[in-house]
């Protein structure tokens, strides 16, 4: 009976050591705010309960394994969600989904669909708001990220002090023409440095877009951090590869509507974090080169107050486009400017659950407009988010 006892108890202490080594966390955020809009577009509300003002409401598992002498397993998986319907909030049910080995030498790798590195540079070195990287309802500066993420990605990270470096590849598997759903042939990289009060990143990315041209982005910009004071500035391009067959032959083509309309899909969803694909008019997809830059402030006035704002100045080159049917008649060689404004007052009652309140303004001046041929539109919201 001793011996029985004796080898129980090793077998538990060998099982709970076991698991001590390897960790599952569950997290998440849920995000709700109550939004006003003028000059909203035909079938559009102006008032709406927009499921994630501030950030997207996501439930996330990240699985960490302690293998000794410096390796461990990593695991994460990530899913978006709309908070006011509880709806899958993309057709990609896993927004991230990647396995890794980091080690304490070497640096870590990950496979999977994860964060590009421009999304990465920017939200970890000169973001646009001290408490939150950016505003999820309302986000120009995204939709200079080509997509935010990759899928079919490998990405090396190293940090050496306060140097962090990251290259990322990811495999086009023959996907292309309209049959592909997403272009997501990439290669990049980035270094940042940080040591808590300056911060400053560049990074750069090519992708592949549905037709075969090239998108090539560069980022660069700096922070600096000082007891209750964020400041940032930040400049980013996009560079597009002209589809010269469709704008300077078009005549030529046998099919030429149903061509420009792949390559301009392809196109405008590069603009997704641009307000929204969707919300602006054609022209935003007849892109030659764009450019943005940024700066802004954050003030933590009190424990539990923030207030921020940022200020943003886009200017697009078009390749000129004559398409009426689709929405598109640009000037080749012409410009389309956009000035973007937004204020927040944040307001933690812990270190989980805040409000905040958010205004919006937002002005074009060329080709782009919003979908409804409007130059101007306001927006407020305020709302309610818990992250555990």
């Amino acid at each position: 009976m001793k011996k029985a006892t004796l080898a129980v108890a090793a077998l538990a202490a060998c099982t709970s050591s076991a698991w001590a080594q390897s960790s599952v966390t569950l997290y998440g955020i849920v995000d709700a705010a109550a939004r006003y809009t003028t000059n909203v577009n035909a079938g559009a509300a102006p008032k709406q309960l927009v499921p994630g003002g501030m950030s997207q409401s996501r439930l996330g598992v990240n699985v960490v394994e302690d293998m000794g002498g410096g390796l461990k397993g990593l695991v994460n998986m990530e899913h978006r969600l709309s908070s006011d319907t509880g709806a899958v909030a993309a057709a990609d049910f896993w927004r991230q989904a990647w396995v890794g080995l980091q080690s304490s030498e070497l640096g870590q790798i990950r496979l999977g669909r994860q964060y590009n590195v421009l999304f990465d540079v920017y939200t970890s070195t000169y973001a646009s708001f001290r408490y939150s990287p950016y505003i999820e309802a309302y986000k120009p500066e995204i939709g200079m990220s080509l997509l935010s993420r990759q899928d079919n990605m490998v990405k090396y990270l190293v940090q050496v002090g306060s140097f962090y470096g990251e290259v990322q590849v990811s495999a086009g598997e023959g996907a292309s023409g309209a049959a592909a759903a997403v272009p997501n042939k990439s290669i990049g990289g980035l270094v940042r440095y940080n040591d808590g009060k300056f911060g400053a990143g560049l990074a750069y990315l090519q992708v592949t877009e549905q037709t075969g041209k090239k998108v090539k982005a560069t980022t660069l910009g700096g922070s600096y951090t000082d007891g209750p004071l964020y400041i940032h500035a930040g400049w980013a391009q996009n560079k597009f590869e002209n589809i010269a067959n469709l704008v300077t032959g078009a005549a030529s083509i046998t099919n030429a509507a149903s061509d420009y309309r792949v390559a301009l899909t392809t196109r405008g969803s590069y603009a997704a974090g641009l307000l929204g694909s969707s919300i602006l008019n054609g022209a935003v997809a007849d892109t030659n080169k764009r450019d943005m830059i940024s700066v802004g402030a954050t003030y933590q006035l009190t424990p539990q107050l923030n207030l921020g704002a940022t200020y943003w100045r886009s200017e697009q080159t078009h390749y000129g486009i004559a398409q009426p049917a689709l929405g598109i008649v640009t000037t080749a060689g012409s410009k389309s400017k956009a000035d973007f404004f937004a204020v927040v007052a944040d307001y933690a009652f812990s270190k989980r659950t805040d409000a905040y309140l958010e205004m919006d303004y937002t002005k074009f001046d060329g080709s782009v407009r919003f979908a409804n041929n409007a130059t101007k539109r306001g927006g407020a919201m305020v709302g309610l988010r818990h992250r555990f």
